[in-house]
């Protein structure tokens, strides 16, 4: 998803022009992204492992729809210490892919409390296959791809951010 959209998102945009409820700005920011957004602001994210083990990220914040849509899209590289954070507005389900991100990722989502619920590995460059959460999530983290088997991030793992509930890190 480096930059990948949420199929949640188109759906959620022609109910609100369906609805009569979106705006100019809003039509306008639907079209189909061609470039890599602009580095968003970043926070410190730490994951901790089951052995007490601390891996500190500075991440981007997507926080905006068109910033969660667009995401990593078009970027050429993750780096290892970075990554995307995606603090969605509710806990639900959600879905991601890899259409316009040149680079595999690895798909961090996690739970309300902090703690990791599901990790997709190496998602495929380009792909239009979903990524799903395989449940509610309150955030999903964007990681360069292999990074989480490298340093052995697992699921149960308890991530700390500022715009996750809790905000330790």
């Amino acid at each position: 998803m480096t930059a990948c959209r949420r199929q949640w998102l188109v759906a959620l945009a022609l109910c609100g022009a369906v609805a009569g409820g979106a705006s100019a700005a809003v039509a306008q920011d639907a079209g189909e992204p061609t470039a890599a957004q602009p580095t968003l602001p970043k926070e410190k994210l730490v994951i901790v492992g089951g052995d007490g083990t601390r891996h500190e990220f500075q991440v981007e914040l997507a926080r905006t729809p068109r910033e969660q849509e667009v995401g990593l899209m078009f970027r050429p590289s993750i780096p290892a210490d970075g990554g995307m954070l995606f603090p969605w507005d509710s806990v639900r389900p959600v879905q991601m892919w890899m259409k316009n991100c040149p680079v595999p990722e690895d798909m961090v989502f996690i739970n309300p409390d902090g703690t990791i619920r599901t990790i997709a590995e190496n998602t495929v460059p380009r792909s239009l296959a979903v990524v799903d959460s395989d449940g509610p999530v309150a955030a999903t983290l964007e990681l360069q791809g292999g990074l989480t088997g490298r340093l052995g991030i697992r699921v149960g793992d308890k991530v700390e951010a500022k715009s996750l509930s809790g905000g330790r890190t």
